[in-house]
């Protein structure tokens, strides 16, 4: 998208609601930044004193980001990426952690804070090679972002696309349907194309789970814990890579196993399109 593009889409784009709770920004807050509101910074204490290693647990989740970018570029020849529900940018973000692989490698970002919007610019620095950019859409339209020009400018959905949905499908309740809404991106993409998924799991540690989720919901944001059936239907129809749906920490760890891969409660995967 040009410059001129992208300042429309920010003018465009809807005001910030600090009266309300967002995940991208509770995300923010607990991993240190400060691009949140008070009302995040309420609602991620909440969610904390309920589960005090939940700012480690949204690190393991980046951690598995960059993993997973670094298996799909070297091992698997992934040159194109859609990373929706992006939140706000953390160093080093997919297209950098992928780029300095191959870096003629493409990414888009999806999002619908206006705060993640504000900081698209820092998601947009590319290599000269590739390319990095961002749209402004909902998950749950999920034809609004297949449609949308920042995607078909910067990808070719005939070739394979690596789709990441990290801590993004718990925010959409089983009565609007999160597997259609991820089945319509995903019957978008050729074969050879790959999917990645971490989602919060009760499986864990069902008691400390429950009073997250109740803490947030009690903020007025939806937040729905899935077993690990309910996660793998997910990939359904599609081949997942070894090691399968794990822990997010035992998902191809770097150096040894984690002492406990289920400190964090997040069940992870990666799947191809066959």
């Amino acid at each position: 998208m040009t410059e001129d593009g992208q300042q429309r889409a920010a003018a465009e784009a809807p005001p910030v609601d600090a009266t309300v709770p967002h995940s991208a920004r509770v995300y923010d807050y607990w991993l240190g930044g400060k691009d949140n509101f008070a009302v995040d910074r309420a609602m991620g204490a909440a969610m904390t004193e309920a589960i005090p290693t939940l700012p480690a647990m949204a690190k393991e989740n980046r951690r598995f980001v960059h993993r997973v970018a670094r298996h799909l570029v070297a091992e698997q020849g992934i040159r194109q990426f859609l990373d929706v529900g992006a939140g706000i940018p953390t160093r080093p973000n997919l297209h950098e952690v992928a780029q300095s692989i191959a870096p003629e490698t493409r990414v888009v970002y999806v999002d619908n804070d206006p705060v993640v919007l504000a900081h698209s610019r820092a998601l947009m620095v590319s290599s000269p090679q590739g390319r990095s950019a961002y749209l402004d859409a909902d998950l749950r339209r999920p034809q609004s972002i297949l449609d949308h020009p920042v995607l078909t400018e910067t990808l070719d959905l005939s070739r394979p696309v690596a789709l990441t949905l990290i801590a993004i499908l718990m925010l959409i309740a089983d009565e609007e349907d999160p597997a259609g809404t991820l089945r319509a991106l995903t019957e978008a993409l050729p074969s050879g194309s790959y999917l990645a998924i971490t989602h919060p799991t009760q499986d864990f540690n069902p008691e400390a789970v429950g009073a997250a989720v109740a803490a947030a919901r009690q903020a007025g944001m939806t937040l729905v814990a899935r077993s690990r059936g309910e996660v793998e239907r997910f990939f359904a129809g599609w081949e997942l890579v070894e090691p399968g749906l794990t822990p997010v920490m035992a998902w191809r760890p770097d150096g040894q196993p984690p002492a406990d891969p289920q400190a964090a409660y997040y069940w992870a995967g990666l799947a191809r399109k066959p």
